[in-house]
């Protein structure tokens, strides 16, 4: 009987761990403004939206491939200052010239960077 009951043990403590694919949680939209709504709201919001776009394409290389592209993407922008990459909470943030500072995460919508209309300056 203890020895069942420490099976029965086991068996639910392995059930309570937890996935670690951070991932799909992060760059799920559900429940969130469209990003394309959220890019009408200026040109800095335009830019976070893009680079979020570029940074939730997949590339097979992993998630360190994924923050290079996205950050090379940024630097394209003259407003962007500075991009720092968080791989464990896969995120970067990036700040403006303006001083806002912006948390973007991967947007996964099917499109790219590209395909985000940036007002001009």
């Amino acid at each position: 009987m203890p020895r069942l009951r420490s099976l029965a043990l086991v068996a639910l403590l392995a059930t309570g761990c937890r996935n670690y694919d951070f991932q799909t949680p992060l760059a799920s939209q559900g429940g969130l403004l469209p990003a394309d709504q959220y890019a009408g709201y200026g040109r800095e919001q335009a830019i976070a939206v893009a680079i979020g776009r570029q940074f939730g394409r997949p590339y097979n290389s992993g998630f360190g491939t994924q923050a290079e592209v996205a950050i090379a993407f940024a630097r394209r922008f003259p407003d962007v200052v500075s991009i720092q990459a968080d791989t464990l909470g896969h995120r970067l943030t990036v700040q403006f010239r303006s001083g806002w500072r912006v948390g973007i995460v991967p947007i996964d919508d099917g499109k790219s960077g590209a395909d985000t209309r940036i007002p001009p300056s």
